[in-house]
């Protein structure tokens, strides 16, 4: 399985150990070509979406982002959206999603770079 078979996907697939390995691969050269990043989280939960944000940060040696709002978060399914650029994080209630973790590389020197990866399973990194 390569990046490329994500995309179109409503949900992030079921992946086995050695898929995650190799696209976890491919991933760390895409993400090496680009400046910064914009992350989509579709969960359950704002917890699960949480977790999946704070695993990636912390295994792509990233700085956390903050939350904004964070007194109030949304009950039920929710979509997380994060800008490394802002370094904000806002969640929102989104019934009707799939689930999974969607990464996009922005890199204005180099727009051949850009991409949107995903979506990956919620604990690919953990």
């Amino acid at each position: 399985m390569i990046l490329e078979d994500l995309k179109g996907l409503r949900s992030a697939p079921d992946l086995t150990a050695q898929q995650k390995q190799q696209l976890a691969e491919d991933l760390k050269q895409r993400i090496a070509a680009c400046d910064w990043f914009t992350v989509g989280v579709m969960a359950p939960g704002a917890d699960q979406a949480l977790a999946s944000l704070r695993a990636m940060e912390a295994s792509l040696g990233w700085q956390a982002m903050q939350l904004l709002d964070q007194h109030q978060l949304p009950d039920g399914a929710v979509f997380l959206k994060a800008n490394q650029r802002t370094g904000t994080v806002t969640l929102r209630h989104e019934a009707g999603l799939g689930e999974g973790l969607l990464i996009s590389g922005q890199c204005p020197s180099n727009p051949a770079a850009e991409d949107t990866w995903g979506p990956l399973p919620l604990d690919f990194f953990i």
